[in-house]
């Protein structure tokens, strides 16, 4: 095949599987709602369950809730019908995915909802089917047709599902109030985890501060500098309020013979950039790279006294970049 045909064959799977979100996107109704407030105020967890490319959608979905704040794990339901039911308690909310709804392996988990009072949540295309019938609530799939030419492999159907699978997480997310910290206390690793640490989560704080009072002179200031090893000192007043920093590229700038007997408060850089803990180290990166002025440090500030600094390198060896 030419490359022309293989685009015009990705670009015909695309719009197929396009055409079947949106005839979802049609059917939606109350339906959802009734399925959120039952996935919502469960006391126990969301279990999942499906066979075939519906279970492998199914884990994934699973993976989504119990990462934005849905406690959710997916059962297989093989493994069910031989002992995992056990992992099903009556005050769990079951959803069962089918296409077709007729997938005979679900039937004992089916059962099972059924004969300890067990909400079930179904997922098919075929509301009149056995999963559809069963079903306390209904989640209807688009019934499109498959973007396969054979009208086999499930493409557009899966494609659906997942989405479904995100619309119910995301609305949970959003119903919940779910925030950044959240997120981040269920991806501690991995890039996810290093972008959203905070500036608290990375700062010096305590005897690792380089500060010296206002009456410092600069031979003070700098064996500060030198101690505490962050490229910079900050100059307080009596009150411990910041009133301004020297680094290392102002000791370049100011070098004279007469540098060390001067005062500190005469060399600084006055209102120097800073920022607070519970900003993202993302954001601290980006302010530190985009000021056009090299800077390489920012005090963390409580009111008007620093109670922390972070540094490029603490961004950069946490992974926030």
């Amino acid at each position: 095949m030419t490359t022309e045909q293989d685009i015009t064959s990705a670009k015909r799977t695309i719009d197929k599987e396009i055409e079947a979100l949106r005839m979802m996107e049609d059917e939606l109704n109350d339906s959802l709602s009734r399925a959120l407030d039952l996935m919502q105020n469960t006391t126990g967890r969301v279990i999942i369950t499906g066979m075939g490319k519906s279970g492998h959608v199914g884990s994934k979905i699973a993976a989504t809730l119990a990462s934005t704040g849905t406690p959710s794990f997916f059962v297989h339901p093989g493994e069910a019908s031989h002992g995992d039911l056990g992992m099903v308690t009556e005050n769990d909310v079951v959803m069962a995915i089918s296409n077709s709804g007729e997938t005979k392996e679900l039937s004992d988990i089916v059962l099972y909802c059924k004969r300890y009072g067990i909400p079930l949540i179904a997922m098919t295309k075929n509301p009149d089917s056995t999963l559809g019938r069963a079903g306390d609530v209904l989640l209807k799939l688009p019934n499109d047709g498959e973007a396969c030419p054979l009208g086999l492999a499930p493409t557009s159907s899966t494609t659906a599902t997942i989405v479904l699978g995100d619309i119910l997480a995301i609305a949970l997310l959003e119903r919940k109030g779910f925030s950044k910290t959240d997120f981040k206390q269920r991806h501690p690793g991995g890039k996810l985890g290093a972008f959203l640490q905070k500036v608290s989560d990375l700062m010096h704080k305590g005897s690792e501060l380089p500060l010296v009072n206002e009456t410092a002179s600069m031979q003070e200031a700098l064996l500060e500098m030198t101690s505490k090893m962050l490229g910079c000192v900050g100059i307080v007043n009596n009150r411990g309020e910041l009133l301004g920093m020297i680094t290392d590229g102002d000791l370049r700038r100011c070098m004279t013979p007469d540098l060390l007997t001067e005062k500190a408060v005469e060399v600084m850089t006055k209102n120097p950039k800073t920022i607070t803990a519970d900003v993202l180290a993302a954001e601290a990166l980006n302010q530190m790279n985009n000021t056009g002025k090299g800077i390489t440090q920012l005090f963390v500030l409580e009111g008007k006294k620093p109670v922390g600094i972070i540094h490029i390198h603490d961004c950069l060896r946490a992974g926030v970049a």
